[in-house]
């Protein structure tokens, strides 16, 4: 069986069911069903993959608003665990091996993705990564259809010129789509993308699994039973990956700081996320823990599947990252279930914060600064902490709902098939009370 089954528009006789050649995970019967299912206008969403990540959550979720709205999705990737759930809202799943960075293989991905563009008349491509970028670029060139990207994030070696050079495919878009303000001026400044082709749309959250009115409490004291926690104290969570720009141990120091002066006794800290993969660097935050006599209050308890019930555990949530963060879905998250934030100052994070309204924001590395917010956090009296949830809520719920990014993006969409005017700029909704 060749590949161009596919790409032909009648469904495959029975038994001609996968593209072994390309180790299809869907069966085609099922993509040109979900294809015929949805009559707006189709959009072929392309990244590497559909894992558990940051950038997969995003294309499903565009997914899912777009099928609302009554558009066509489709997306291409190499497979994965997410592609179950985008096949069960009814979306169309193409899987190719478009995370592929082998320079035949990106070539023969421009063919595969121009005959699935003109055999369904898809009208718009939106690109999510480099690499199947590359190939989806010159796919849409060929098919004659607007071709739109989104930066995730900041990508590495903007100063190397081959390695920027790969990077500048994701400026090609005739739209480039950044998550932040802070990438915007990233891909402006580094790669001098015009600010007519850019529009900032932040990522969103989903205010009904990220919702304290939704946690069983069964859920929160599972957790608490699973990590050992002592009912009596109050948490401080590091939520994230095992990472060193995370600052682990900038809080580490904090926290000494701030139990050695004798306050917030009643409180243990838990840093939640996976270890980095092949770094030494969870072993060296263990060690800290250790040599400085804390590990009776701080713990490293690995990755969780359940954050809405882990952020409801928490009394405070810190992001106290060291390096650039492109956005800071982890405070938006733990916003969105009522609790106050403290983050660093720089980069996407400052702007996922309202300061002394929704919570803290602290100059990178200083630690004194930071115990003199953890301070504030934790002496709160109990209706100010009442007074912030709700603010925290109401904050997420005007700025970073999944309606908002769905709006936000299908706007851009239009602009590209339609022709129609871009949204006026709309500046972040403060006034939360």
């Amino acid at each position: 069986m060749t590949n161009e089954l596919l790409l032909d528009q009648p469904v495959a006789a029975p038994g001609d069911e996968r593209l072994d050649d390309m180790d299809d995970l869907t069966s085609v019967q099922e993509v040109q069903a979900a294809i015929a299912r949805l009559r707006g206008p189709k959009v072929l969403q392309v990244l590497p993959a559909l894992g558990p990540g940051g950038v997969e959550r995003g294309t499903l979720d565009i997914a899912r608003f777009l099928i609302s709205n009554g558009w066509t999705p489709i997306v291409a990737s190499n497979g994965g665990s997410q592609e179950a759930d985008l096949l069960e809202m009814g979306a169309a799943s193409l899987c190719l091996p478009v995370h592929s960075k082998n320079p035949l293989t990106m070539h023969g991905n421009i063919k595969r993705l121009a005959q699935i563009i003109r055999n369904h008349d898809i009208q718009l491509v939106h690109a999510r990564s480099r690499a199947p970028a590359w190939s989806a670029y010159y796919a849409a060139k060929r098919a004659g259809v607007p071709f739109l990207t989104t930066f995730h994030s900041l990508y590495s070696g903007a100063d190397n010129f081959l390695k920027r050079g790969y990077n500048a495919i994701m400026t090609r878009g005739d739209r480039v789509i950044a998550i932040s303000d802070y990438v915007a001026e990233h891909v402006i400044e580094r790669y001098g993308v015009e600010t007519d082709r850019l529009r900032v749309i932040p990522r969103g959250v989903d205010l009904s699994e990220f919702d304290p009115e939704s946690i069983d409490e069964t859920r929160v004291a599972k957790l608490r039973d699973d990590w050992e926690l002592d009912p009596g104290k109050r948490i401080i969570m590091l939520p994230g990956r095992i990472s060193e720009r995370k600052g682990h141990t900038w809080l580490l120091r904090a926290l000494k700081k701030l139990w050695e002066d004798g306050k917030a006794e009643d409180t243990v800290c838990i840093m939640v996320g996976n270890r980095a993969a092949g770094s030494s660097y969870a072993d060296r935050v263990e060690k800290k823990i250790i040599e400085m006599k804390l590990e009776k209050r701080v713990w490293l308890v690995g990755a969780c599947s359940d954050m809405p019930a882990a952020y409801a555990l928490a009394d405070l949530v810190v992001v106290p990252s060291t390096g650039p963060e492109a956005f800071g879905r982890i405070s938006i998250e733990a916003q969105a279930m009522g609790k106050p934030v403290i983050a660093t100052d720089r980069w996407g994070l400052s702007e996922t914060i309202m300061p002394a309204a929704t919570g803290w924001l602290v100059q990178p590395g200083d630690i004194d600064h930071l115990v003199t917010a953890l301070d504030l956090a934790l002496t709160m009296p109990e209706d100010a902490k009442e007074r912030l949830a709700a603010r925290c809520r109401r904050f997420v719920e005007r700025n970073y709902s999944l309606t908002r990014m769905g709006k936000s993006t299908l706007s851009v969409y239009r602009e590209l098939i339609e022709g129609r005017k871009p949204l006026p700029s709309v500046l972040f909704d403060t006034t939360i009370g």
